[in-house]
């Protein structure tokens, strides 16, 4: 499928409450023990387009990648929740390869974004979840020139005998940072996660759709 007809089949999607998708899709918003499937959202998106279900590094669709993220609103509007996660950092690959030939370049230099109301965490089968806006996503050079930095900043620190991969820390970069990935703080993987500055740049909410009774 390409990107284009994916974006127009989406935008059905448009107003309405992502649970009811899930349901109708059969995606489990909690797993048999009680507790939330946090990929729920991703997947329901996923099914909705015809696509297994995919963890894989490699992009969804091969030429682009499909991304969802939540927006809340604060006192100052709509805002993006909290950072997407992009990627998983393997810390041999990273070391052995260049910016342009790495996942984070093929899961970002061109993707669809699909934007929807957050939930509290701990009722996301009671609170609807509203797609509120979905985006085609190119990175013009200036992006793709600060995103490269952020890349190359972590690709420096693996390859510095000195420091290494226990030395990526959340306040590296711009618009990407690396950061610990899984529950707790002593968590030892590492993920590439797009700022909300990046989501803010590339994705802006000034035209974004929620329904007026949320």
């Amino acid at each position: 499928m390409e990107r284009a007809e994916a974006s127009e089949a989406l935008r059905k999607l448009v107003g309405r409450d992502l649970r009811d998708v899930a349901n109708e899709l059969e995606i489990r918003i909690r797993t048999p023990n009680g507790k939330i499937n946090k990929g729920w959202a991703g997947q329901a998106i996923e099914r909705f387009l015809g696509l297994p279900i995919n963890s894989a590094q490699s992009p969804n669709f091969g030429s682009w990648e499909l991304k969802t993220t939540s927006i809340k609103k604060g006192t100052a509007g709509w805002q993006y929740k909290e950072t997407m996660k992009i990627t998983m950092i393997d810390a041999y690959n990273v070391r052995e390869t260049q910016f342009v030939d790495s996942h984070m370049y093929a899961k970002l230099h061109k993707f669809l974004l699909v934007i929807r109301t957050a939930q509290p965490i701990d009722k996301d089968d009671s609170t609807p979840s509203y797609v509120v806006k979905t985006s085609e996503v190119n990175l013009g050079p200036e992006e793709l020139a600060i995103v490269e930095s952020d890349y190359n900043l972590v690709r420096d620190c693996l390859l510095d005998p000195n420091r290494g991969f226990e030395e990526l820390t959340g306040s590296m970069g711009t618009y990407i940072q690396p950061r610990t990935n899984g529950p707790g703080h002593g968590s030892v993987s590492r993920a590439f996660y797009a700022r909300k500055l990046f989501l803010n740049t590339v994705a802006p909410l000034n035209d974004i759709i929620v329904p007026s009774h949320y």
